[in-house]
C-alpha cells in the first residue's frame, strides 16, 4: 500500500495573488511595492492591484513612445491581424465579460437582484 496525501478544499490556504503592471510587453514589480485592494460593487474581494509610481507611469510612457514606430509602421493588415486576435481573446472569455456586465449593472439598480 502506498501513502498518498489528499488535499481538500476546506484545508487550502487562499492565497490571493497581487497582479503586476504591465510596461514594454514585461510585467515589472511596481517600483513603490505598494499594492491595493480591488472590491466589486458587493465590496467582495476581487484582486490584489499593484499601484504604480510616478516612475512606473514614466516608463510606461517611455515604452509606449519606443513601441509607437513599430505599431504605425506596420501594415493596415498586420494591425488589423493583431485586433483581430485580441478580439479572439474576448470572445473566448464571452461568458467573464456577460457576468461582470450583469453584476455591474444589477448594482448600479437597487431593484434588480443579481443572479447567484
Amino acid at each position: 500500500m502506498v501513502w498518498r496525501p489528499t488535499l481538500q478544499s476546506e484545508s487550502r490556504l487562499d492565497v490571493r495573488k497581487t497582479y503586476k503592471l504591465y510596461v514594454g510587453g514585461a510585467f515589472p514589480r511596481s517600483e513603490s511595492g505598494r499594492s491595493y485592494v480591488v472590491h466589486d460593487s458587493r465590496g467582495r474581494f476581487l484582486a490584489n492591484a499593484a499601484a504604480a509610481s510616478r516612475k512606473d507611469a514614466r516608463d510606461a510612457v517611455q515604452a509606449a513612445r519606443k513601441a509607437f514606430g513599430g505599431w504605425s509602421g506596420a501594415t493596415a493588415y498586420n494591425r488589423g491581424q493583431v485586433l483581430y486576435r485580441v478580439a479572439e481573446v474576448m470572445e473566448g472569455r464571452h461568458d467573464q465579460f456577460v457576468e461582470e456586465v450583469v453584476w455591474t449593472a444589477a448594482a448600479a439598480m437597487p431593484t434588480i437582484d443579481p443572479p447567484s
